[in-house]
């Protein structure tokens, strides 16, 4: 199916969408299906082996780890919504998605994305209670908190997702059903659309999306605010235990500022190279780096890492 017979097709309600993705050129499309297949490798295997060693090993089985395991199985949802789709559309003379396979991608992009918003804030609030409240630690953060704190995190995401995801799909499309993208994503949706009422339902949608991730940065922004001021009080034993937060502001820090950058700047001010490469950074980057930077900034991990690869080898 050409371009052109897709736009010559119902455009006010559209069965079809292209995706305009990288180059088109043979060695190029090689290039970069092997980077992205061993950039999926390594997101899935690095995350995996992070929730069993949380399972498993019963020196990691804290709040602060169970928040971990959980954050790297979100991880692996949230490459699995885009990476198999690209590396299909790798080789494909017609990177084509289903309308309803569009929408569905948005909705589980964005609720994977919110749900890993408010567990990084949740991950926050913990080091907080650890550091701020050592002594009421083990109450305040309890098994029944943690599980909340998990269960508002997934509800969260999904009922904000599925909102926007819903009124996406009622957006009328015409003059093309070309998405200048690498995948489905709002924001170029959004710039397809031909509604009158266009700002209207940006405004709304930018609104949801904001609620959650503003939400949770000023959640995590508060949390360190009162960490760093104990630090800087307490001194040399909170200054120990400030060291369990590095790789968490690690992490904050590529996800937060990766998406700030994406979604805040306008989409007219960039290229359309700078606008795939943003959305690499966040969507499939950021995911794969979350089990490095927290398997060689925390000596319990390498610990525990050491003692698995150990018991293989006696087992061998």
């Amino acid at each position: 199916m050409s371009p052109k017979s897709l736009q010559r097709g119902n455009l006010s309600s559209p069965t079809m969408f292209l995706l305009l993705g990288f180059s088109s050129a043979y060695g190029a499309q090689v290039t970069l299906c092997l980077c992205f297949s061993l950039i999926y490798l390594v997101t899935v295997l690095g995350n995996l082996l992070i929730v069993t060693l949380v399972w498993l090993d019963a020196h990691l089985h804290s709040p602060m780890y169970f928040f971990l395991g959980h954050l790297s199985f979100l991880d692996i949802c949230y490459s699995s919504v885009t990476l198999p789709k690209i590396l299909g559309d790798s080789f494909s003379p017609q990177k084509t998605i289903s309308f309803v396979g569009c929408i569905t991608q948005i909705y589980f992009f964005l609720c994977f994305g919110g749900s890993e918003c408010m567990l990084l804030a949740a991950m926050a609030y913990d080091r907080y209670l650890a550091i701020c409240h050592p002594l009421h630690y083990p109450v305040l953060m309890s098994k029944k908190m943690c599980h909340c704190l998990v269960a508002l995190s997934w509800l969260s995401g999904s009922f904000s997702s599925l909102i926007q995801a819903f009124l996406t799909a009622r957006l009328p499309f015409c003059g093309s059903n070309i998405i200048n993208h690498l995948f489905c994503e709002l924001p170029f949706l959004l710039k397809a659309s031909c509604s009158p009422n266009a700002p209207l339902n940006k405004a709304a949608l930018y609104a949801l999306a904001g609620t959650i991730a503003m939400g949770s940065f000023l959640l995590t922004l508060v949390s360190y605010v009162h960490i760093i001021g104990a630090v800087l009080q307490k001194g040399a034993g909170t200054q120990r235990a400030f060291a369990t937060c590095t790789s968490h502001l690690t992490v904050v820090s590529l996800f937060f500022g990766a998406g700030a950058i994406a979604y805040l700047v306008p989409h007219s001010s960039g290229s359309k190279e700078m606008d795939e490469v943003l959305a690499l950074l966040y969507a499939v980057v950021t995911p794969m780096l979350n089990p490095i930077i927290y398997s060689l900034r925390n000596s319990e991990v390498k610990v525990a890492i050491r003692k698995a690869l150990h018991r293989g080898v006696l087992q061998m």
